[in-house]
């Protein structure tokens, strides 16, 4: 892992951009008056490019940062800069089209759209994982946070150091992924927006179902994708609190 730049923030929070290999990244890590000891580590999951969502992100780390958590996050392959793959895009594309003509998205695209992302970014975030812990201010134990919602599926299964994770139903979920979900055990908070325009709802239902954890929570609000309430935060803070601390 290198470390490219670093800004701190009012708050003290000191914010630095790393790569690990190919793979660009971002971490935040609280101020000196509450990292005397290796802060717990909340990976920030989200389904777009460093730059073009950094402000939601940033936003969210600090809100972590301040209650003592160290946040990460890494551009997923095929966003920002990294390169694109073509079968992906034409995936996209064919999503896109369906979703302005108002028909049903096929399970085809779905599957050609998300799992070979989950097959990649998974290992990466895993990478980044290990780089993340060797690091002296940090220490476990781990959550995730965020989306693509299948990301935070795959890694609650094969990555024994997170322990609890917030996933936000807000992303596409191939049906083959409902499987994974029955083999997860750490506690989940769900959070779902009832009038997302681009997530189908009774899916997302469904996957909550079969989550296997014995700790499952879901957050159901009104509004659209990007409508989520202020107060989701501190819930998402209070449900960190209980398990990585």
């Amino acid at each position: 892992m290198q470390f490219t730049s670093e800004q701190r923030f009012d708050d003290g929070v000191l914010e630095r951009e790393f790569t690990l290999g190919e793979i660009p990244g971002i971490l935040w890590t609280p101020g000196s008056a509450s990292a005397s000891a290796p802060a717990p580590l909340i990976l920030v999951g989200h389904p777009g490019g460093l730059r073009q969502i950094y402000p939601r992100l940033v936003a969210r780390a600090r809100h972590s940062a301040a209650e003592g958590f160290a946040a990460a996050t890494i551009e997923l392959p095929g966003s920002g800069d990294r390169p694109r793959s073509a079968a992906a895009e034409q995936a996209r594309a064919d999503l896109r089209r369906a979703l302005a003509a108002g028909e049903p998205v096929d399970d085809e695209i779905v599957d050609r759209l998300i799992l070979p992302l989950v097959d990649k970014a998974v290992p990466e975030w895993r990478a980044t994982l290990d780089a993340l812990l060797a690091l002296p201010e940090i220490g476990g134990p781990v959550g995730y946070s965020g989306g693509v919602i299948s990301i935070g599926i795959r890694l609650a299964v094969v990555e024994p150091r997170i322990s609890a994770a917030l996933l936000f139903a807000g992303s596409f979920v191939p049906r083959t992924m409902f499987e994974e979900a029955r083999q997860i055990t750490i506690p989940l908070q769900v959070l779902l927006q009832w009038d997302d325009e681009g997530n189908d709802r009774q899916l997302a239902l469904d996957l909550f179902d079969a989550f296997g954890s014995k700790e499952k929570t879901l957050h159901a609000n009104m509004g659209g994708h990007t409508g989520v309430p202020q107060f989701e935060g501190d819930e998402g803070k209070r449900f960190f609190a209980r398990h990585l601390k």
